[in-house]
């Protein structure tokens, strides 16, 4: 990792690396915000006076659990479970839960880091934190995912509230898993509290819209990056990296607003189909059968690829949602040979640095995902208004502000992008955005 930052902010990243040894994700995420922070310490000398930078590297709190459960054939197993509660300067906590065996301190802190400046720009009050287990979900009956996630509440209850940390879902964490823990948490605090998690079912204190707001918040992001280059989707061929909640609803948008969707992914290999994925037949294979996407390409005749790159995939638009750094300088060399016009990230910080770096000097224009994914989150605060208010709105209404939402993060990171001489570096703006606002609110609260 390159570390030619500005003279001011090189001492406080080695003391980042040094506080942090070995969480490389965490490092990669911060080292991605303070490049955008020159002009900042240069136009905001407040902010170094204060050591709002170094303060905002730290957590405020960060919660390491075990989480026992027995399995199916009475055996007791052990994970770890994980909550860091980053920054509140803007409203409680609010982030997902990820449950993957990749999980660690370091993964979450670098999710936890994002959500403070994606959380900021939604406009909403809330603040950034993250959490989640090494426990895997695949291949285990819904039983043994009950008895997990109730022992996994049993000791997060004591750490949250609508007032003071709010989880969601995230890999591994849908709404059958938010049930389990919301039913949980209503069993140990005799609250219906129903405020203190989203992603919950419509028929218990959910709201519409959630399900797809990732993938549709996406989609209205590029559509007004298209709309500023006076164009639209229509013609446009889309590579979608994954195939789970993200990648379905982009894909649906997409084909909505006339862009064409050609290639889709899982864990397994990638399918194209030159015509438009069939996203019925891929919400059956993925969402009901649990299925791979090896399947589709069976029941279409489409071409399915085991090894290999999505992004060898021709497009003009690119849109990973898959997971953290897949997409390197070597598939970013392919998509610009290729002819690719915008990269946005749906998943959190699927693109590595080097491959950033390659994109945007190739002119390509990009996303960074705590921008162009906000739109989960954003919804997520609109199911909490729901919540507080006891009120239930309809999807369409839900839809249209979420866009709206959409449209004033895709603004903010425009106008701060030139404010800061960088027109066109969305990059820029969006870090910039999110730091001063929370910045901002942290001066306000004083040395806490």
């Amino acid at each position: 990792m390159t570390t030619d930052l500005h003279p001011t902010l090189q001492p406080m990243f080695e003391t980042v690396l040094r506080r942090n040894p070995g969480e490389v994700e965490f490092h990669q995420a911060a080292h991605e915000v303070f490049e955008s922070l020159s002009p900042v310490v240069a136009k905001r000398p407040e902010y170094v006076q204060a050591s709002i930078i170094e303060r905002i590297c730290e957590p405020e709190r960060q919660i390491i659990f075990r989480v026992p459960w027995i399995d199916d054939s009475g055996k007791v197993q052990i994970n770890r479970g994980f909550r860091v509660e980053f920054n509140s300067a803007l409203g409680p906590y609010k982030g997902g839960l990820r449950f993957h065996p990749s999980v660690y301190l370091g993964i979450v802190k670098f999710l936890g880091f994002e959500q403070i400046f994606k959380n900021a720009l939604t406009g909403m009050p809330i603040g950034g934190g993250k959490g989640g287990s090494d426990f895997d979900p695949k291949g285990k009956s819904d039983l043994e995912i009950m008895r997990f996630c109730q022992s996994f509440m049993t000791e997060l209850y004591r750490h949250i509230g609508e007032y003071t940390d709010v989880p969601a879902g995230d890999i591994g964490v849908g709404g059958r898993e938010i049930g389990y823990l919301f039913g949980q948490y209503k069993r140990i605090t005799n609250r219906y509290e129903a405020g203190v998690l989203t992603g919950k079912g419509l028929t218990w204190g959910g709201s519409m819209v959630r399900t797809e707001a990732t993938g549709y918040g996406l989609v209205y992001f590029v559509d007004e990056m298209l709309r500023a280059d006076k164009t639209s989707f229509d013609g446009k061929k889309v590579v979608v990296s994954g195939s789970g909640n993200v990648a379905i609803y982009a894909a649906e948008k997409v084909s909505q607003l006339g862009g064409t969707v050609v290639a889709m992914s899982d864990s397994g290999g990638y399918i194209v189909d030159e015509g438009g994925i069939d996203l019925d037949l891929m919400k059956e294979i993925k969402e009901v059968r649990r299925g791979r996407i090896s399947e589709y390409a069976e029941s279409r005749g489409a071409r399915y690829v085991e090894d290999g790159s999505i992004w060898d995939v021709p497009c003009q638009i690119a849109l990973p949602c898959a997971t953290q750094n897949e997409l390197d300088e070597n598939h970013a060399a392919s998509l610009i040979e290729n002819g690719v016009e915008i990269v946005a990230e749906g998943a959190n910080m699927p693109t590595t640095q080097a491959g950033t770096r390659a994109l945007r000097e190739a002119g390509v224009r990009f996303a960074p995902g705590k921008a162009a994914n906000a739109g989960g989150v954003a919804t997520s605060a609109l199911e909490m208004q729901q919540n507080a208010s006891r009120d239930s709105w309809s999807f369409e209404d839900t839809d249209a502000r979420l866009r709206e939402i959409m449209q004033g993060i895709f603004g903010n990171c425009m106008t701060t992008a030139e404010e800061y001489d960088m027109p066109g570096d969305y990059v820029a703006g969006a870090n910039i955005a999110g730091f001063t606002q929370v910045a901002d609110a942290m001066l306000a609260l004083g040395v806490i």
